[in-house]
């Protein structure tokens, strides 16, 4: 089982990435937290390791940090949270959001992620809340440069619709947040500007 990664970063997405480890090229699925964090193309990454197998496919899930790990072998760990569900979890919110909103009994925060509803979210509380205790909240991780202008909406809008979202509010909500931005307006910036707008709806 692969439990650690170290290579070269040969292309990133906002849900993928893949590295050359010593010739072979390794496709990773990554939160958006992780994204945001990563090096520019062709530079050395090391990324934490998920390895799942399901119907004889293999499926590897990235993480910069432990504490993301740890999250997400949390949640992964609940009946009805898979994988996927679990890195949306990651991308909508902090690590230490989520842990807070677990220790809080704050359902409606962990059911802002797409895919979870107040039903799973009540479930997460009360199966995980003795369990985070030990964890030490991560610390806020460095945003992604500014990225050329005619890729920031393309980018955006992946990243958001994968986590769930419905095109039509995706663009919606990015427009909003463009226009609130400015001039300040970033990957990061955008996609969590976004995911407020949506959240309201």
């Amino acid at each position: 089982m692969i439990a650690r990664l170290t290579g070269r970063l040969l292309s990133k997405s906002p849900s993928t990435v893949i590295l050359d480890a010593h010739g072979v090229g390794y496709q990773v699925d990554i939160a958006l937290s992780t994204y945001f964090a990563l090096p520019n193309l062709d530079e050395p990454v090391t990324l934490a390791i998920s390895t799942h197998i399901r119907n004889d496919t293999i499926q590897l899930f990235g993480f910069l940090t432990p504490s993301e790990k740890e999250t997400f072998t949390l949640l992964t760990g609940i009946g009805g949270i898979g994988p996927k569900l679990a890195l949306s979890a990651l991308s909508t919110l902090s690590v230490k959001d989520i842990l807070a909103a677990i220790q809080s009994n704050d359902v409606d925060k962990l059911s802002s992620t797409p895919g979870i509803g107040k039903k799973s979210a009540s479930r997460i509380v009360l199966e995980l809340k003795d369990k985070v205790a030990k964890f030490i909240s991560a610390d806020a991780l460095p945003g992604e440069p500014l990225p050329a202008e005619d890729t920031l909406q393309t980018d955006a809008e992946s990243a958001l619709t994968n986590l769930g979202y419905r095109p039509a509010d995706v663009q919606k909500a990015i427009k909003h947040s463009r226009e609130k931005l400015d001039d300040t307006q970033n990957l990061e910036l955008v996609i969590r500007e976004s995911l407020k707008e949506l959240a309201k709806n």
